[in-house]
C-alpha cells in the first residue's frame, strides 16, 4: 500500500495552454492556496512529439524545475489520451471505427484503436522516455497513465484481435458454437474467419421501440466476449505504458483515472495492475450524497480497501451538465472530505487555472479568468487547503473497516442489461445504488466488494440481482453462509452461466441449494402497477406491509422459510421474502424490488440481531464514517443538511482536527459543515 507525506491537493494544470510569463503567477497562487500536488501533462503529446522522429521536453523540463523548486509535487501524466494529428494522418489504423462501421477522422479525445499497433509502439515510446527522463526529478511523486479512457473500436484490426483472443479462451470453434449457442437462427460457425467484430454491422443494434435508449444483442454471449475482449484490449494499452515505467521507477505508484461505475471497462480487473487507485467525480447539483459515497467505497473496494486518490471533481460549475450550476458556498468542502471521509488520499481538481477556449473554457477552476485571489472559489480552495495542510499525516495511510458488503460483478452487470426479455426497468446499478443508499443512511459502513475478494471478513455479503453464476461461486457463497456468514440477494439471480446459457432444473440454478426455494416464473410489473409483500410479524420484527415492482418472483420453498408474502394477483399468499439456515448462516431471498421503507426496516431489524450498528446517532442527513490507524480512530461527521444538525456522542472526550474544539455528548453542527473527531484519551 503506498502512503503520501499527507492528504494532497492539488489538480489538473496546463502550462502549455500559457505563455511562460503566466507560469510564476500561477505557483504564487498554488502556494496562497496551499496546493502541493499537480497533475501535468494530461493533453500534451502535440508539444511533446512535434514529429515522428523529434520530442520537445525543454518546456516540460521547466514546468518541472520549477514545482521541484517550489515543493510541489507532480502527478506525471504520460499524455496519451490524445495522440497528435501527425499520427493520425500518417497511420491511420490507429483511428477506430465506430459501432456503426463508421471510420473516424482526427479528433477529439481518446480517439484510437487500442488494437493498433501503431498507438501502442509510440504510447510506449513516449511513456518511456517521460520516464527516463523524469525518474530522478524530486517532484515526481505519481505516474498517471492516459486519461479517462473510453475508447472501444470496431475495425478489422479488432476484429482479427477478437479471433486470437477467442482462440486463446476456446481452442477451437466448436466450443465457441457450444459457449454463444449458435444453433439458434441457423448461426453455427465453422471456421474462425466467419467471426466479426460484433457491432451494430453484426449481431448488435439500438432499442428502437421502447423509447429507451440502450444497445441490444440478438446473442448475449457473443457480445459479453466482445466487451470482454475490449476491455482486455484498452487494458494492454496501459498495461504497455505502465511496464515501461514500471522498469524505470519501479517505486513509483502508478494509477490512471477511473470514473466510478463506467461500464464498458472491468475496473475490477483493471485493479490488479493499478498501484493505487483514483477516481474522478463530478455530482449532479441534486445528487443524492450516497452516489458519490458509493463511487468513493467502489474505489476504495477495487484494491481491498486501500486507501485512494480522489483525482478530479471541479471546484465549482462544470461545463457538461444539461444545466450547469454553482457549487454553492460550503459544498465544494463537504464533497472533498467526503472523499476523504470513505479512504482518499488526495483532493485534486479539474482545473487549477480556468482555460481561454475550447469546450472546457466554462469549467471550473480554481484559478478564473480573472486570473486573481479575490474570487469566492479561490477563498473557498485556499481555506480547504489550509486545513489539510493543518491535518499533517494523521490521516494519512488509516483505513475503513466493515462488517457489512455488496458484491458487485462487473460482467454481471453487462450480462443483466443485454439479457434480453422481462423489463427494460430493470438497471443494475439503480440496484445496487437502493441497497448502498439504505446501509449508508444508517451510517454503517459497507464495503464494495467482488468475487475475488475474502468474503470471511465480513458479517453480511448483499448481492442484488446476481443473474449471472459463474464457476465455483455457489460453492464460495455456500462455504461463506455454512461457516456462519449471512447472505442477502434478491429477484432475477441464478439464471445463467458466464457465457449467458441458462441453467436448467429451475432458478435460481445453482443458488437453489443455498436458498432452498425453485422460482417457478418470474412477472414483470407495469410502471404503473405495484403489488404487495405482507410481513409474517410472528418470524420477523416489523412493518406488516410494503409496495413492490418491477420483477415479481412466483416462488415455491424446499428449504427455506416464508417471511413475507405477496398480497395481490394469482400469487397473492405465496412467498416474497424468504430465510433459509445453512449451516452456521442463513441466505435471504428478496424476491421483488421493495419500497425503500422495507430494506430500511429490514436491515434494521437485521442488524440489530448482529450487533452491527452506527458508531454514534444523528439527525438524518448527518454523515458518519471512521478511518483506522493503528489504535486510532478518526471519525468523520458530515452534515448534507440545509439546516444545523444534531449528533449524540458518548461521555468520552473529542478533539475536533479541524478546529481544536472539544466535545462531548454532542454536537450541533452546521449546515454543509464536517467535523473530523479524534478521542483524546
Amino acid at each position: 500500500m503506498y502512503q503520501f507525506p499527507k492528504i494532497m491537493y492539488g489538480g489538473d494544470y496546463n502550462p502549455d495552454q500559457w505563455s511562460e510569463s503566466i507560469w510564476d503567477e500561477d505557483i504564487r497562487l498554488f502556494k496562497l492556496a496551499n496546493i502541493d500536488i499537480v497533475t501535468l501533462p494530461v493533453f500534451s503529446w502535440a508539444k511533446l512529439q512535434p514529429s515522428e522522429d523529434s520530442y520537445n521536453f525543454g518546456w516540460l523540463d521547466k514546468i518541472m524545475e520549477k514545482m521541484a523548486s517550489n515543493n510541489i509535487k507532480v502527478c506525471c501524466a504520460t499524455s496519451t489520451a490524445a495522440q497528435p494529428s501527425w499520427m493520425s494522418k500518417k497511420f491511420p489504423d490507429v483511428l477506430p471505427v465506430d459501432i456503426n462501421g463508421i471510420k473516424r477522422k482526427h479528433g477529439g479525445r481518446t480517439n484510437f484503436c487500442p488494437n493498433s499497433k501503431n498507438y501502442r509502439k509510440f504510447s510506449v515510446r513516449l511513456a518511456t522516455k517521460l520516464s527516463e527522463r523524469y525518474k530522478n526529478n524530486p517532484s515526481l511523486l505519481v505516474w498517471h497513465i492516459g486519461n479517462e479512457y473510453i475508447n472501444i473500436c470496431y475495425c478489422e484490426n479488432c476484429a482479427k484481435a477478437f479471433r486470437k483472443w477467442l482462440k486463446q479462451k476456446y481452442k477451437n470453434v466448436e466450443e465457441v458454437n457450444k459457449k454463444w449457442n449458435m444453433n439458434f437462427w441457423g448461426h453455427t460457425i465453422y471456421s474462425w474467419d466467419e467471426i466479426d467484430s460484433v457491432s451494430n454491422l453484426t449481431e448488435m443494434g439500438r432499442d428502437t421501440f421502447s423509447g429507451h435508449d440502450r444497445d441490444i444483442t440478438a446473442f448475449q454471449g457473443m457480445a459479453l466476449d466482445y466487451k470482454r475482449f475490449m476491455s482486455d484490449s484498452v487494458f494492454e494499452c496501459y498495461l504497455g505504458e505502465y511496464n515501461a515505467i514500471k522498469k524505470l521507477t519501479p517505486n513509483i505508484p502508478i494509477t490512471t483515472n477511473l470514473m466510478g461505475f463506467f461500464k464498458p471497462l472491468n475496473y475490477q480487473k483493471w485493479s490488479k495492475k493499478m498501484d493505487i487507485i483514483s477516481l474522478d467525480n463530478y455530482p449532479y447539483p441534486n445528487e443524492d450524497s450516497s452516489i458519490a459515497a458509493l463511487k468513493h467505497s467502489l474505489m476504495r473496494g477495487l484494491k481491498n480497501g486501500e486507501p485512494f486518490m480522489f483525482m478530479e471533481q471541479s471546484p465549482s460549475q462544470v461545463n457538461w451538465q444539461p444545466v450547469n450550476s454553482l457549487k454553492k458556498p460550503g459544498v465544494m468542502r463537504l464533497q472533498s472530505y467526503q472523499a476523504i471521509a470513505h479512504g482518499s488520499e488526495t483532493v485534486m481538481f479539474f482545473q487549477l487555472r480556468r482555460s481561454l477556449g475550447a469546450c472546457e473554457k466554462l469549467h471550473g477552476a480554481v484559478i478564473d479568468h480573472v486570473g486573481h485571489e479575490n474570487t469566492r472559489v479561490f477563498r473557498e480552495c485556499s481555506h480547504l487547503g489550509k486545513e489539510l495542510t493543518k491535518l499533517g499525516d494523521k490521516i494519512s495511510g488509516s483505513r475503513i473497516y466493515s462488517k457489512v458488503a455488496i458484491l458487485i460483478d462487473w460482467e454481471n452487470w453487462w450480462a443483466v442489461e443485454y439479457s434480453s426479455g422481462l423489463t427494460i426497468h430493470l438497471n443494475y446499478i439503480n440496484q445496487i445504488e437502493k441497497y448502498y443508499k439504505t446501509i449508508h443512511n444508517m451510517n454503517i459502513s459497507v464495503d464494495i466488494i467482488s468475487l475475488e475478494d475474502k468474503f470471511e471478513n465480513y458479517d453480511v455479503i448483499i448481492s442484488p440481482v446476481l443473474y449471472m453464476i459463474k464457476e465455483n461461486v455457489s460453492k464460495l457463497l455456500e462455504s461463506y453462509v455454512n461457516n456462519g456468514g449471512t447472505f442477502i440477494t434478491t429477484f432475477f439471480s441464478g439464471l445463467v452461466d458466464e457465457n449467458d446459457l441458462v441453467t436448467t432444473k429451475g432458478y435460481p440454478g445453482e443458488l437453489r441449494k443455498l436458498l432452498g426455494i425453485w422460482v417457478e416464473e418470474i412477472d414483470a410489473i407495469l410502471p404503473t402497477e405495484n403489488n404487495t409483500m405482507l410481513i409474517n410479524e410472528k418470524l420477523i420484527g416489523f412493518k406488516k406491509s410494503y409496495t413492490c415492482n418491477t420483477i415479481c418472483d412466483i416462488l415455491h420453498l424446499e428449504n427455506a422459510k416464508a417471511l413475507a408474502e405477496y398480497g395481490n394477483d394469482f400469487y397473492k399468499g405465496m412467498p416474497v421474502l424468504t430465510k433459509n439456515q445453512f449451516g452456521k448462516g442463513v441466505a435471504y431471498y428478496i424476491a421483488s424490488d421493495p419500497e425503500e421503507d422495507f430494506l430500511k426496516d429490514f436491515f434494521t431489524d437485521l442488524f440489530s440481531k448482529i450487533d452491527i450498528k452506527t458508531p454514534f446517532t444523528a439527525d438524518e442527513g448527518l454523515e458518519i464514517t471512521q478511518r483506522k490507524k493503528g489504535s486510532k480512530v478518526y471519525t468523520f461527521i458530515l452534515n448534507h443538511n440545509n439546516t444545523k444538525s444534531r449528533i449524540s456522542l458518548d461521555d468520552k472526550k473529542y478533539i475536533d482536527l479541524l478546529t481544536d474544539e472539544e466535545f462531548s455528548n454532542e454536537i450541533i453542527i452546521d449546515s454543509k459543515d464536517v467535523k473530523i473527531l479524534e478521542n483524546k484519551s
